[in-house]
């Protein structure tokens, strides 16, 4: 891996990392990300621990620590990461994470499901709202496939028959954690879970609408978060010598 890499992108959604290109195109102006992916066939077990692993293989090749950053179940393996090796990070940034960090849109889907039986589609067509905010017809049937074709990919540790919590727990390398007021899958109460376990230098941010998708639709604001919250750890020569952004 190429030393010149500072941040890595964690994603487990194949099908949904296309709604995390805005924010990186936002980041990747000021300093340089690669993004890691783990995607497991429809054959194999859900395994967050096998892509924690994996992580573990890409991340290690870097010479120097890194900015982790990651979204909904991929932000669930950077946090399972980072309490594992921090040496090998430099901060962590988490987006529609909460300090119950299992629980994430799949997590939302077998909610919904227990709560009015139905098929999957019908469920997911109903869940779109809550995650990307109301759409037209069209829309909606695309996005409802989306949701469909990744939730047989993803290692969500979540299934029919039993929901899987990882406890809330401190997290020692500097944290920020973003998230949007009217997501319904990780609320303000969520995100403010994280206060018992937060150290001095951390942050909660949250944006105003977006929904559990805000990263998409609000990448802007967002960029702006975590590129300040990158120079107030500034004492790293790499960020001082790559980043170039100066807050508004």
């Amino acid at each position: 891996m190429s030393h010149s890499i500072d941040v890595v992108w964690a994603t487990t959604s194949p099908y949904l990392k296309r709604f995390d290109q805005p924010l990186l195109k936002h980041l990747s102006k000021h300093i340089t990300i690669a993004q890691w992916q783990y995607q497991q066939s429809e054959d194999e077990p859900s395994s967050l621990s096998a892509a924690v692993d994996l992580l573990h293989d890409y991340i290690q090749n870097c010479d120097h620590p890194i900015h982790l950053m990651g979204h909904g179940t991929g932000g669930l393996v950077s946090l399972v990461y980072a309490r594992q090796c921090p040496q090998n990070i430099r901060s962590l940034t988490l987006l529609g994470v909460g300090a119950w960090a299992t629980l994430d849109w799949i997590a939302h889907y077998y909610f919904h499901l227990q709560l009015v039986p139905s098929s999957r589609r019908s469920v997911l067509t109903q869940l779109v709202p809550d995650l990307f905010g109301e759409q037209n017809q069209t829309v909606t049937c695309y996005l409802t496939r989306l949701l469909e074709q990744d939730m047989l990919v993803s290692p969500s540790p979540h299934s029919l028959f039993q929901r899987y919590n990882l406890p809330p727990s401190e997290v020692s390398v500097p944290l920020l954690i973003c998230g949007s007021q009217n997501d319904a899958v990780v609320d303000n109460r969520a995100l403010q879970e994280w206060q018992p376990w937060m150290k001095g230098c951390d942050r909660i941010w949250q944006c105003q609408g977006g929904h559990h998708f805000f990263h998409c639709f609000h990448s802007q604001p967002v960029a702006e978060q975590i590129l300040d919250f990158w120079q107030m750890e500034a004492q790293s020569p790499i960020l001082a010598k790559n980043l170039d952004y100066c807050p508004v």
